[in-house]
């Protein structure tokens, strides 16, 4: 029997995921302590384990003796110790309270979870911070870079994944694989293994249909108004598979002045603004990120119709159009749209987030209509066991801010199958 400690806890995702891979092993287990601050993340935690998360963990200061630590630890801004204090002082961050409990509870091993920028984060001095910090502590570490869409989880998610050993550096199967770069690289890749299926027991990877309830309750179905402007704008509702709604993009995207939010537009003026949004990113004009405000001369560049200066008085007058200085620039803002991008049910979803969840969309049944919180469930690998917070609105939040449970789970897996000569895990 072995003990771990769940830390930064959230709804239990990082543990599901461990258990199973122990317990794949033949490992019994046990979780003697769990932290989290999130009252509304303690309750569901509450619901699948029947346990109610210890709070902040800046106050638990006494633990019974564990054998493995996880944690997905949130990343604080560590650039004040570098600036202030000489880089390699991690107090004030959350990960100074992961290493205060290595520390002094030497626990054999530890798994921890964040997200890919740490790498990169204060030009990779954070992440160099951490690892020193842990190997100061005695541990060897092995770190990789995974994609949940490799491992049978119909998600575009790169997560970081830290290991260590108290006294020896972790070996491991599991290499950095940064897999498909977006759901249209996923299908272009068609029927090539992942690296789930060569390392495991072969799990095909899943796709979003693969996670669809066959029939939702109404408060998810989109209005009738917006369902029909989806409509008028482009037909068949089965071309928006992978289509954002997005004002300052081109490509796959419908745009506001194509679904006349502010009012209808002609196909003048349409082909006028998605000309605007298309050219006004060009190296030419300038190099902002998100493009340049153009003149008159500029635009006549690549909208050569006669009637340009009508469209534009028209286009301004809606709101569609903002003029400064005699430079003109598209009203792009964050939209209110009910769905924001309606995932390709053939593909992988993009990057779940806290903040978004509940405007990821798919066209079913020739309708429109918002993913649900048990839709998010399966795009994070958790089992349909899992009880869902009774409230939408944080159940998103929560499967957002979570983890895939099934890249926990190899991971794991790869972990005890490579060191527990080491480990003596039984």
């Amino acid at each position: 029997m072995i003990n771990y400690i769940d830390l930064f806890a959230g709804i239990g995702g990082i543990r599901i995921g461990a258990s199973n891979a122990l317990a794949k092993n033949g490992i019994k287990s046990k979780c003697i302590l769990s932290s989290e601050i999130d009252d509304r993340a303690c309750e569901t935690y509450f619901l699948n384990f029947g346990e109610i998360p210890s709070g902040d963990i800046h106050q638990i200061l006494d633990i019974p003796s564990f054998d493995l630590l996880l944690g997905g630890f949130p990343c604080q801004p560590f650039s004040y110790a570098g600036k202030r204090k000489g880089f390699g002082d991690t107090r004030g961050t959350l990960f100074f309270e992961i290493e205060r409990i290595l520390g002094k509870y030497q626990p054999k091993a530890f798994l921890m979870e964040n997200v890919r920028g740490l790498y990169t984060h204060d030009g990779g001095r954070t992440f160099e911070t951490i690892i020193s910090k842990l190997h100061d502590l005695g541990y060897g570490t092995y770190d990789l870079l995974l994609n949940s869409s490799d491992f049978g989880v119909p998600q575009n998610r790169v997560r970081l994944y830290i290991l260590g050993i108290k006294g020896t550096t972790p070996r491991m199967t599991l290499v950095t694989n940064l897999g498909a770069a977006d759901s249209h690289a996923f299908k272009q890749e068609g029927f090539q293994q992942s690296l789930f299926d060569l390392i495991s027991d072969r799990i095909p990877r899943r796709t979003v249909k693969d996670i669809l309830e066959d029939s939702v309750p109404e408060k998810y179905l989109c209005s009738k108004e917006f369902e029909q402007q989806l409509l008028d704008a482009i037909g068949d509702l089965e071309k928006l598979h992978g289509y954002r709604l997005i004002d300052y993009r081109g490509g796959q995207s419908l745009h506001s002045w194509e679904l006349g939010t502010k009012g209808k537009c002609s196909a003048a003026e349409i082909n006028f603004m998605n000309l605007l949004i298309q050219n006004r990113r060009k190296p030419i004009f300038g190099k902002e990120q998100d493009g340049k405000k153009l003149t008159l001369e500029q635009i006549k560049t690549f909208y050569v119709n006669d009637d340009i200066e009508k469209v534009i008085g028209t286009l301004l007058s809606k709101g569609y159009l903002k003029e400064e200085s005699g430079k003109y620039n598209p009203v792009c803002g964050n939209m209110s749209f009910e769905v924001f991008k309606f995932l390709d049910p053939e593909s992988i979803s993009i990057t779940l987030t806290s903040s978004d969840c509940n405007r990821l969309g798919v066209i079913q049944n020739g309708h429109a209509r918002r993913i649900t919180p048990r839709e998010c469930a399966r795009l994070q690998g958790f089992p349909d066991s899992f009880v869902v917070n009774p409230s939408d609105q944080y159940a998103y939040k929560q499967f957002g801010n979570s983890v895939s449970v099934p890249v926990i789970e190899a991971v794991v897996d790869d972990f005890i199958k490579n060191n527990n000569a080491f480990l003596e895990w039984r």
